[in-house]
C-alpha cells in the first residue's frame, strides 16, 4: 500500500484543487491539437497501469505483460514535432520497441526513437504500476524530465483511479480519462443506472447488491417479473474481461428456498472459484443481478467503443464483435472488427445515447459499451440490443483498433463504422490476447518476429494484410502472446488468422524436435 508520508504536502484538499485547476489546460492543448494535429509539439505520458482489482488480475497469466498493450500509442510519434514517455513496471526488450518503431508508417524509426522516453520502476511485484511509481520520487522527476513543456503535455492511462489522479498532480499535467470521481458510472451498478437515464434497453434486474439475501431477493423478483425465465446473471460491480460474470439456473418456483438452493450451484466464470469465494467477493465490491438474455445460436456480443474528447464531442472509434468463451460463455477471448452488417448501427446508436449522458456528466476519454444483440426475425433481418456494461477504460478491443491505425494511416468512415485506409481499401481483422500454449514456453521475442518475417505473415504496407503481434514480452515465460490479423474482408481476416497458428503449431514442432537432437 502507498506510503502517504511520501508526499506530506499534498494534502487531499490540494490535490483535489490542482487536479481541477489541470483540467483546462487540456482543453487549450486539445483545440490546438485538433487544428493540426500533424503540426502540434506535446507530450504524451503514458502510463499503462492496470489499477484493477488486484485479487482479479492475479487470475491473469503474464498480466505485468499487459502493459506492452499501450505501446500502440506510439501512433503519436507520426507528428514529427510529439513526445512520449512510457514507463512499466519491467523495462521492455529493445527488439520489441524497434519491432514497433519500425512499423511506424512515414516516420523514420530513428527519428521517432529520438522522441521516445522508455522509463521503468525495475519492479515485477503484483501491484498496480501507478502505485510503484508514486513510491518512487526520483522515478517521478526522470518522468518529469521528459517533458519539456508541462503545458503541452497529457496523462495517458488504462483506467483512471486516485492513484492516477494523485501521478498527474505530482507531474502537474492533466489526466485524459475518466475522473475518478465518476469512474462508479462505469461499475455493473452504475452502468445500469446510465442505461435507465439515457433510455436504452437493458436487461431486467437490480444492481447494488452485497449479500447472499439481496441475491436471493432480487432472483425471486426476476422471476416473479418473468416466470418462463431459465436462467439469470451475477455480476461483480469491478470485474472484467467476463471474470466476474456467473451464471444461475432458475427453479421454476419464485420461492426463496429453491432460489437459495440455486445459488450454491452457479455456473462460475474460472474454474478455482466456488460459490463462497464469488460470494466473499460480491460483499466486497458489490454486484447486479440481472436477466439472462437468452438466444440461439444466432445471438451476438457486440460491443461499441467511444472517445469523448476534452470539449465535451462524442467520437465513434469502433465496433466489434466480442469472443467469448469459458465454462459459462462468458469470458473474453478475442474480438472481430468490425460487428456484423445487420447490427453494427444499431449499436452505434444506442452507444451514442449512452455516450450523451455520461458525457453530461463530464466524462473523458476512451470507453466501451457491451451489448448483446439477437435477431427479431428468422432472416437476420431485424434486430434487438440489450447494453449489458460500460468499461470506462481502455480495455481488450482498444488496442487491435490501435494497431489498425498505427499500420494504416487510415480512419473510420462516419457512422458506417467501415475502417478505410488511404488507398480506399476496406480493412476487417481478428484479434486477441490470448494466443497460449506450453508450445511457445521457451521463445525469445527474437524468435518470434523470425517466424513472421520468415513465414511472410508480417505485415504488407502494399498488400495492406498481415498479422502484428503484442505482448511479445510474455512469451518467453509464459507461453503467452498477443496478434492482430488484419484482411480485407472478415473471412480473409480469419483465414490469416489460422495460418498463423498453424505456422506457429509447425514451427514450435520444429523447435522441439531439434532439441532433442
Amino acid at each position: 500500500m502507498l506510503d502517504d508520508g511520501l508526499y506530506p504536502e499534498l494534502t487531499p484538499e490540494l490535490e483535489m484543487t490542482e487536479f481541477e485547476r489541470l483540467k483546462p489546460r487540456l482543453v487549450e492543448l486539445w483545440n490546438d491539437i485538433a487544428k493540426n494535429q500533424d503540426d502540434q509539439a506535446y507530450t504524451s505520458v503514458v502510463i499503462p497501469s492496470l489499477s484493477l482489482d488486484q485479487n482479479e488480475l492475479r487470475k491473469v497469466d503474464g498480466v505485468s505483460y499487459y502493459e506492452e498493450r499501450l505501446l500502440f500509442t506510439l501512433i503519436r510519434l507520426r507528428n514529427p514535432k510529439a513526445r512520449l514517455v512510457y514507463v512499466t513496471s519491467q523495462p521492455i526488450h529493445p527488439l520489441v520497441v524497434e519491432y514497433y518503431l519500425q512499423l511506424l508508417a512515414g516516420i523514420p524509426a530513428s527519428h521517432a526513437q529520438s522522441r521516445l522516453t522508455l522509463l521503468s520502476a525495475y519492479d515485477g511485484s503484483p501491484r498496480p504500476l501507478t502505485e510503484k511509481i508514486l513510491e518512487r520520487p526520483r522515478l517521478i522527476d526522470r518522468i518529469k524530465a521528459g517533458v519539456p513543456n508541462p503545458s503541452r503535455a497529457f496523462l495517458t492511462v488504462f483506467n483512471s483511479t486516485p492513484l492516477e489522479r494523485k501521478l498527474a498532480v505530482l507531474l502537474g499535467i492533466p489526466l485524459y480519462g475518466a475522473d475518478p470521481a465518476l469512474v462508479h458510472l462505469g461499475t455493473k451498478s452504475g452502468s445500469r443506472r446510465v442505461f435507465r437515464e439515457a433510455g436504452t434497453s437493458f436487461p431486467y434486474g437490480h444492481e447494488e447488491l452485497f449479500t447472499f439475501r439481496d441475491m436471493v431477493e432480487a432472483l425471486a423478483d426476476i422471476k416473479r417479473h418473468d416466470p418462463t425465465l431459465r436462467r439469470a446473471m451475477i455480476k461483480l460491480n469491478d470485474s472484467f474481461a467476463g471474470e466476474g460474470n456467473a451464471v444461475v439456473w432458475l427453479p421454476d418456483s419464485s420461492e426463496t428456498g429453491p432460489i437459495e438452493v440455486a445459488l450454491h450451484k452457479l455456473e462460475l466464470p474460472v474454474g478455482d472459484e466456488t460459490p463462497e469465494s464469488y460470494f466473499a467477493k460480491l460483499g466486497r465490491m458489490g454486484g447486479v443481478v440481472e436477466e439472462f438474455i437468452e438466444g440461439d445460436e444466432a445471438k451476438r456480443s457486440p460491443s461499441a467503443q467511444l472517445r469523448i474528447d476534452p470539449t465535451g464531442r462524442i467520437h465513434l472509434v469502433s465496433t466489434h464483435d466480442q469472443i467469448l468463451e469459458g465454462p459459462a460463455g462468458q469470458l473474453y477471448s478475442g474480438c472481430f472488427f468490425p460487428a456484423a452488417n445487420g447490427y453494427r448501427t444499431l449499436i452505434q446508436t444506442e452507444a451514442f445515447r449512452v455516450a450523451d449522458v455520461l458525457s453530461k456528466k463530464g466524462v473523458i476519454g476512451r470507453f466501451s459499451i457491451d451489448f448483446v444483440v439477437r435477431p427479431k426475425d428468422p432472416e437476420g433481418l431485424a434486430w434487438e440490443s440489450y447494453a449489458v456494461e460500460i468499461n470506462l477504460r481502455k480495455g481488450g478491443t482498444t488496442h487491435p483498433f490501435m494497431a489498425l491505425q498505427f499500420l494504416t494511416g487510415g480512419n473510420l468512415e462516419g457512422m458506417t463504422g467501415i475502417f478505410y485506409t488511404p488507398s480506399g481499401h476496406e480493412k476487417y481483422y481478428r484479434a486477441t490476447d490470448n494466443l497460449i500454449s506450453p508450445k511457445y514456453r521457451g521463445l525469445l521475442p527474437e524468435d518470434l518476429i523470425e517466424i513472421l518475417t520468415t513465414h511472410g505473415l508480417q505485415y504488407s504496407p502494399a498488400a495492406e494484410t498481415g498479422v502484428l503481434f503484442h505482448m511479445i514480452g510474455a512469451v518467453s515465460q509464459y507461453g503467452k502472446f498477443g496478434m492482430t490479423a488484419i484482411g480485407n474482408s472478415r473471412a480473409e481476416a480469419q483465414e490469416i488468422y489460422s495460418h498463423t497458428l498453424g505456422v506457429l503449431e509447425r514451427e514450435t514442432v520444429y523447435r522441439r524436435k531439434t532439441s532433442r537432437t
